[in-house]
């Protein structure tokens, strides 16, 4: 019917397979979206889906077969995703201020030894003379997260309709109850 929906992002907890092996997954709160408006291509110049899941916040999705919902319908996370299927996940990561270039890029620390002693969790150089500039994209202490990130390859474990909850493999980006656009 679409090609994806928006949830709530709850927990992360595990579960087990028919195999024994325990799998890492997000509980994501998925309740139904009312369908608001249909975007055909002769009105609007391409073809979409647009849904409601709050008052105020409306986003489009792409139809993935020629029957299309009617307005004012609910849709629910099963008619879209069924478990075995492979997703991305889509939403503003953590954010974490402003942040040193250990904990934003993963340098290692320099030696505690050999005359500079404040300088364990500095960056060390930063260029060479000859451009007489830092190279654009260095990389240097500075803002890291509350930007828009996406996880591909996730694969929906289970659904259960009674309460709406979705479990995906893996972490999803975002924090508690942050908004996370779920596509094909």
């Amino acid at each position: 019917m679409l090609r994806g929906f928006i949830a709530k992002k709850k927990a992360m907890t595990s579960v087990y397979d028919s195999a024994g092996k325990r799998i890492g997954v997000t509980t994501l709160l998925a309740k139904p979206v009312k369908v608001t408006a249909i975007k055909t291509v002769a009105k609007d110049g391409y073809q979409a889906v647009q849904v409601a899941f709050s008052v105020k916040s409306h986003q489009e999705f792409l139809p993935v077969s020629k029957t299309l919902p009617e307005i004012n319908s609910d849709l629910s996370i099963d008619s879209v995703f069924s478990p075995g299927d492979v997703i991305s996940a889509t939403a503003k990561s953590k954010g974490r201020g402003f942040a040193g270039v250990i904990k934003r890029w993963g340098f290692h620390r320099q030696p505690v030894t050999g005359g500079q002693s404040d300088r364990v969790r500095a960056p060390g150089s930063i260029g060479a003379q000859t451009p007489g500039k830092v190279v654009k994209g260095k990389k240097m202490p500075g803002h890291y997260g509350n930007a828009t990130k996406t996880i591909s390859g996730l694969k929906v474990i289970s659904i259960n309709k009674e309460s709406s909850l979705i479990y995906v493999s893996g972490s999803v980006p975002g924090a508690f109850n942050s908004w996370v656009t779920l596509k094909k």
